[in-house]
C-alpha cells in the first residue's frame, strides 16, 4: 500500500511538501460564515449532547444561541478589534459564545480553568478583554484579577453561578438583531480567529494567535454527518478549537462533558452514543489504558481515534489498538503556533514510532545549529512552513521573532529526523537535552524503555544536577492500576536494558500516584522534577 500523504522531496532545498492546500469552501469565507451557512444547511440535526448535563441541542438551537450572544456583543459596542476572554469547561452553551464570536469576528482569548489568579492577570493584561465568560468556579479568581488590572469587563458565568454574576442564560433572552448576518473579516483571512495559551512548561503561557484560516478544517479524515466526535479538550487546546470548528462546519454531533477526565466515564460515553472520532492528549490515553474498566467497553463504533500533544509510550499504543475494531489509531503532530496539524501517521505497523508526513499545505524541514537544511536521517531541529500569515505571540514581538524566522518558517524546539520514506521522528524537545560527563543525551531515551516495563503505566525522565557528572538521570513513574512496583525496579530494569553509563538512572527513581501536569493535560517536566527533589531531598 502507497504510503500517505503524498508528499515529495527537494533534494535541493532538502524540504519535504505535503503538496498545495485546496480550499474547502470559498477563500474569502470566513470561519464564521462557513459555520453560519453550513448550520442554516441542516437546522434538524443534533448539534450536539452533554453527557453530564443531560441537555441535547440541535444545530438550529445552536445558532439561534449564537446569534442571541453574538447580537449581545453587538449592542455592547464591542468590534472586530476587542477580544472576549474565555475560561470555561465544555458546558452546554459555550458552542453558542464561540460560534458568536466566530459570527462577530471578534477572537476570544482561552485561558484553563487551572490557572492562578497571578497567571490569569498577566495574559489578560495582555489581551485586556472587554467581555469575559468563565465559570463559577473561577468567578472570584477572574474578578480579583480584573480589579488588579483595572480592566472594565463584564463578566459571564457558564456554570455554578454565584448570587452577584450575570448568567450565560441572562444573555441567552436578548433579541437577535434584525436581519443578522455573520460579519465580513475587516482584514480578511489573515485575521486573528482565536487566540490560545502556549503549553507554559517553562514558565507563563504565552498568547498565541490562530488565523481565521481554513487550514484549520480536518479535511483529510474525511468526516461527515454520520460522525459523532468526542474530545475532553477544552478551548485553551488546539484539539478543542479543532473539534468545536469541525462540529459546526462538517455537521458532526459533539459528545460533550464538564466532568473531571474519568476514564470509566470515557468508556460508557462511547459506547452508549457510538462514538465515531475521538481526539485525545496521550496522559488521558495511559489513564484510559490503566483503567479496570477499559478491557471490557465496547469501542466498536469509534474509526478515528486521533491522539497528540506529547509523547505516548508504544505499550500504551498497543494496549488502546489492541481494543479498536479498525486499524485507527493515528498520531496527529500539531504545534499551536503553526494553527493546524502539521504530520499524522497512517501507517502504525510500519512505522510505530513515527509522527507521520506532512499534510496538504504544510512544508517540513530539518535544520542544524546553523540553520542549515538537512537531509534524511540527519537529526536536526524540526521547522514547518503552512504558507499562511499568522501573528505571532500577542503583544509579544521579540518571541515572535524568536519562533518564526523572515522566511516565515516556524523553528518548534523539537529534535528530530526525517527517514528514507518521508516519516518524521520525533526525538525530544530541544530544551530538554542532557549532558552526563559532556555527552548529550535525551529523557525521552530512557523513557522509551522504562514504558516497556509491564507495570509501567507512565513515565518521566528529567536530569539532577551532580557537581562531578553533569545531569543525572531521575525517573518519576506511574504504575498500572492492581500492580505492584517497585522504584529500584526501574533502576535495575533500566540498568539490565541500557548499556550506557550516562544513560543509567543515575539520581534513582520514585513511584507516584501521578505526574505533574501543564494546564493543557502534558507532563510538566520541570514539576515533575521539583516534586522529585522534594521528596528525595535533594537540590537541583
Amino acid at each position: 500500500m502507497p504510503h500517505k500523504p503524498q508528499i515529495t522531496f527537494d533534494d535541493n532545498s532538502k524540504v519535504w511538501s505535503g503538496g498545495e492546500r485546496s480550499n474547502y469552501f470559498a477563500p474569502h469565507l470566513s470561519i464564521g460564515e462557513v459555520i453560519f451557512r453550513e448550520m442554516e444547511r441542516h437546522p434538524k440535526l443534533i448539534a450536539q449532547i452533554s453527557a453530564t448535563e443531560k441537555t441535547v441541542l440541535t444545530r438550529e438551537e445552536v445558532r439561534l444561541s449564537a446569534m442571541r450572544v453574538a447580537s449581545y456583543m453587538r449592542r455592547l459596542g464591542l468590534k472586530q478589534t476587542d477580544i472576549v476572554g474565555l475560561i470555561a469547561r465544555n458546558t452546554t452553551h459555550l458552542v453558542a459564545v464561540a460560534y458568536a464570536c466566530f459570527f462577530n469576528g471578534m477572537p476570544f482569548h482561552s485561558l484553563n480553568i487551572s490557572y492562578d489568579q497571578e497567571t490569569i492577570e498577566k495574559l489578560f493584561s495582555i489581551t485586556r478583554p472587554r467581555l469575559i465568560f468563565c465559570d463559577g468556579d473561577e468567578y472570584e479568581r477572574v474578578v480579583a484579577a480584573t480589579e488588579t488590572l483595572k480592566l472594565d469587563a463584564t463578566i459571564i458565568t457558564m456554570r455554578n453561578h454565584p448570587l452577584s454574576s450575570l448568567r450565560i442564560q441572562d444573555i441567552l433572552t436578548t433579541p437577535i438583531e434584525d436581519n443578522f448576518q455573520p460579519s465580513h473579516l475587516e482584514q480578511g483571512p489573515d485575521q486573528t480567529l482565536a487566540i490560545l495559551c502556549s503549553s507554559g512548561t517553562t514558565g507563563v503561557p504565552k498568547a498565541v494567535t490562530i488565523t481565521n484560516s481554513q487550514q484549520i478544517l480536518l479535511t483529510f479524515f474525511r468526516l461527515t454527518s454520520n460522525d459523532v466526535q468526542y474530545t475532553h479538550s477544552t478551548l485553551d487546546w488546539i484539539s478543542g478549537l479543532i473539534t468545536i470548528i469541525s462540529a459546526g462546519v462538517f455537521s458532526i454531533t459533539s459528545i460533550i462533558a464538564d466532568n473531571v477526565f474519568d476514564p470509566a466515564f470515557v468508556c460508557r460515553m462511547i459506547e452508549e452514543y457510538k462514538i465515531t472520532f475521538i481526539f485525545q492528549c496521550p496522559s488521558h490515553m495511559a489513564m484510559l489504558a490503566n483503567s479496570p474498566e477499559f478491557d471490557e467497553a465496547d469501542l466498536s463504533s469509534i474509526r478515528f481515534y486521533i491522539y497528540g500533544g506529547s509523547n505516548c509510550s508504544l505499550k500504551v499504543q498497543n494496549r488502546i489498538r489492541s481494543r479498536l475494531s479498525h486499524d485507527c489509531l493515528h498520531f496527529a503532530y500539531a504545534v499551536t503556533e503553526l494553527n493546524s496539524v502539521g504530520c499524522t501517521n497512517f501507517h502504525f505497523d510500519e512505522k510505530p514510532n513515527s509522527v507521520g508526513r506532512p499534510i496538504r499545505g504544510i512544508s517540513l524541514k530539518i535544520i542544524n545549529d546553523q540553520d542549515e537544511a538537512l537531509g534524511p536521517n540527519e537529526t536536526g531541529q524540526v521547522c514547518f512552513h503552512n504558507g499562511q500569515n499568522w501573528s505571532g505571540y500577542y503583544g509579544n514581538p521579540e518571541e515572535t521573532r524568536i519562533i518564526q524566522d523572515a522566511q516565515m518558517w516556524l523553528h518548534t524546539g523539537d529534535l528530530g529526523y526525517m527517514d528514507d520514506d518521508g516519516f518524521l521522528y520525533i526525538i525530544d524537545r530541544q530544551k530538554d537535552m542532557l549532558k552526563y560527563h559532556n555527552i548529550m543525551y535525551y529523557p525521552n531515551e530512557i523513557e522509551r524503555v522504562i514504558s516497556q516495563m509491564p507495570n509501567v503505566a507512565e513515565v518521566c525522565v528529567f536530569g539532577v544536577w551532580d557537581a562531578v557528572n553533569g545531569d543525572e538521570a531521575a525517573a518519576s513513574v506511574v504504575k498500572r492500576h492492581g500492580t505492584n512496583l517497585h522504584a529500584q525496579d526501574v533502576v535495575d530494569y533500566v540498568k539490565d536494558s541500557i548499556d550506557a553509563k550516562y544513560k543509567q538512572l543515575n539520581a534513582g527513581a520514585i513511584i507516584v500516584d501521578d505526574l505533574k501536569r501543564s494546564a493543557n493535560g502534558k507532563t510538566n517536566r520541570h514539576a515533575t522534577k521539583a516534586h522529585f527533589l522534594e521528596v528525595t531531598n535533594r537540590r537541583a
